[in-house]
């Protein structure tokens, strides 16, 4: 959010005075995600100032919800922290940057996809440092790097009702709802379930929205029964060109995550999903260029129309014959015949 740029360069630096004088209160570990291959496993996490927040119910009205996106945002990263975080017989020792965010890679020579694994969060004690929770333990997500299909898909106006194109409106569903009163779009849970092959194919999330979101993103995935995926949010990073808009910038990092996420997987194939509101059609068109035979089939949502230079982009893939079909749908029942129909949904 806008507040949140702005005030960024102060609450970075009222809370390391805090931690420096011991004035800080508790602290919180915020694990995010764990996933990977055979090989090596990701991990991202967030440390925090704790702050309670009150759980999401199609009860809670406006003013309760605007409360809770205020705490959510108001809250301070916590930099300079030690985490101990813990897999298998590996420790690692890692420090949270300017926005609180910790990351790290495990290597492992073996996996057995029927054995849940887990990952330890453990904050370091030192002074200025009281641990909301000694540790804490989340499973990890892993798949073998040549697991036939998995699915990337967007998530604002892709699943999620957002208007991300209409700032002022973006913002008010963005305060004013919670994980439980956000509206998918109809359909979305099937369809969905129809590309995972009931829980085969591994599901991954990019979006351009921050960190600060992750929970509510989490909550609303499970309310809505859409497949759970590890979500690759947006890093802070500060600057004048992505200040005006929440989610908004370049989008780059997108295309970061998912060529990250085609080298984690050389040798899976994906489905991409997205919508035609900012720049998922272009991300899509140059993943498809720069990885020939790795995507088999885009769909984006039509929540506007597409200009002509936007169109003869896409013409310009599709007339490549060993590109995937580019499919714009208008709802999500459009683009479940399509998948039916060419098999990637089976009855």
């Amino acid at each position: 959010m806008i507040l949140r740029f702005f005030s960024f360069p102060l609450r970075y630096g009222f809370s390391r005075l805090k931690k420096a004088i011991g004035k800080m209160g508790l602290i919180r570990i915020e694990p995010l995600y764990a996933f990977g291959n055979e090989k090596k496993l990701l991990v991202k996490g967030r440390v925090v100032e704790s702050y309670r927040q009150s759980k999401p119910s199609p009860r809670k009205n406006y003013f309760q919800n605007i409360l809770a996106a205020i705490r959510r945002y108001a809250g301070s990263s916590v930099p300079a922290a030690r985490v101990e975080v813990s897999f298998r017989e590996q420790v690692k020792i890692l420090e949270s940057d300017s926005e609180g965010i910790i990351d790290g890679i495990f290597e492992s020579n073996s996996f057995d996809s029927s054995n849940e694994e887990t990952i330890t969060f453990k904050l370091l004690p030192e002074e200025g440092i009281k641990p909301e929770r000694e540790k804490i333990s989340i499973h990890t997500l892993r798949f073998d790097s040549n697991h036939d299909k998995g699915v990337i898909s967007d998530i604002d106006d892709t699943i999620l009702i957002t208007h991300a194109t209409r700032v002022g409106k973006k913002l008010w569903l963005s305060i004013s709802k919670n994980a439980y009163t956000r509206r998918p779009f109809p359909g979305v849970s099937q369809f969905y379930h129809g590309l995972s092959g009931n829980g085969k194919n591994p599901f991954f999330y990019v979006s351009s929205s921050d960190w600060n979101l992750f929970d509510l993103i989490r909550d609303f995935l499970n309310y809505r029964k859409i497949p759970a995926g590890p979500l690759l949010l947006k890093d802070l990073h500060v600057n004048l060109r992505n200040i005006w808009k929440s989610g908004g910038g370049t989008h780059q990092h997108k295309l970061e995550k998912i060529r990250m996420l085609m080298e984690l997987y050389p040798g899976m194939k994906f489905v991409l999903v997205g919508d035609s509101g900012q720049h998922d059609p272009e991300l899509y068109a140059e993943v498809i260029r720069d990885y020939p035979g790795r995507v088999i089939s885009v769909y984006i949502r039509e929540i506007r129309r597409m200009t002509q230079k936007r169109k003869k982009l896409m013409e310009a893939v599709a007339q490549d014959p060993a590109a995937p079909e580019v499919v714009f749908v208008k709802d999500t029942q459009e683009a479940m015949a399509h998948a039916r129909k060419h098999n990637l949904i089976k009855e």
